[in-house]
């Protein structure tokens, strides 16, 4: 039987993390390093994704990068042929990269509808397809798919955001397929839905939900830095080698309540 310490290790093992430039991607890019995988981040923006890849080479930890928009077939396949050049395999996939756009859902541009669509519910399909592929060629692979509490529960005072709950209501949708399309083919695909965690996509909607997270969640209180990445790599690990299809909840327990 293996030791705990075995169950979390990771290396040897790569991992592609998308969004991984700053906040939530960043942070679990971080603690995947930190359990000893190689990463390859990917981001749509050089000036954050320069310091984020310095800064975790500077630690010692093996990273490539990327600059990718992943609602881009040929982009995404740029990213997943560039990670197999570099270590040979693809273990992990983590897909955070995402945006949102606040508005009422009877003046919501359909173009803004489109545009969060397509990162971040066909930018992780993207991802996974071609990830998958390389994945079913070894029969072993680990996806995390970064959904949201968002696509559980709606908020009546706001944040209101059409788009960007349909698209984590579909991501966990599309986390339960995967997994029982590759579950006998080696490759487990489960789905994060953190509560409200500052960010730079979050910060502008935290102040609507904060009131009743106080009031309401069990732990009342958003989530603090480094309360995400142990989630992460409990699901990147042989340490969750008997779970596929789920989602684990991160929000203080707000979801029971």
């Amino acid at each position: 039987m293996p030791t705990i310490r075995e169950l979390f290790d990771l290396t040897g093992r790569s991992a592609i993390v998308t969004g991984g430039s700053r906040g939530l991607g960043l942070e679990m890019a971080e603690g995947l390093a930190e359990a000893g995988a190689s990463l390859m981040l990917c981001a749509r923006r050089e000036e954050w994704l320069t310091p984020a890849v310095a800064e975790l080479r500077g630690r010692g930890y093996r990273v490539e990068s990327a600059l990718c928009d992943v609602s881009k077939e040929e982009e995404v396949q740029a990213v997943v042929d560039q990670a197999m050049a570099a270590f040979g395999q693809i273990d992990i996939l983590v897909n955070n990269a995402g945006l949102s756009w606040g508005e009422a859902p009877e003046t919501m541009p359909l173009d803004k509808w489109h545009k969060v669509l397509d990162a971040n519910l066909t930018g992780a399909f993207l991802f996974a397809q071609r990830a998958g592929r390389e994945m079913l060629k070894r029969q072993y692979g680990r996806i995390i798919n970064i959904a949201s509490v968002a696509g559980l529960h709606g908020l009546v005072n706001g944040p209101h955001y059409a788009g960007y709950a349909a698209s984590k209501a579909g991501l966990m949708g599309l986390t339960r397929e995967l997994a029982a399309s590759w579950g006998r083919q080696g490759i487990r695909v489960n789905a994060i839905a953190p509560g409200f965690f500052h960010s730079r996509l979050a910060d502008a909607a935290i102040p609507l939900a904060e009131p009743a997270i106080q009031q309401m969640s069990p732990l009342g209180r958003v989530g603090a830095p480094g309360e995400l990445k142990g989630v992460a790599v409990f699901l990147a690990s042989d340490a969750s080698n008997y779970i596929t299809g789920q989602t684990i909840i991160v929000d203080g327990g707000g979801a029971i309540s």
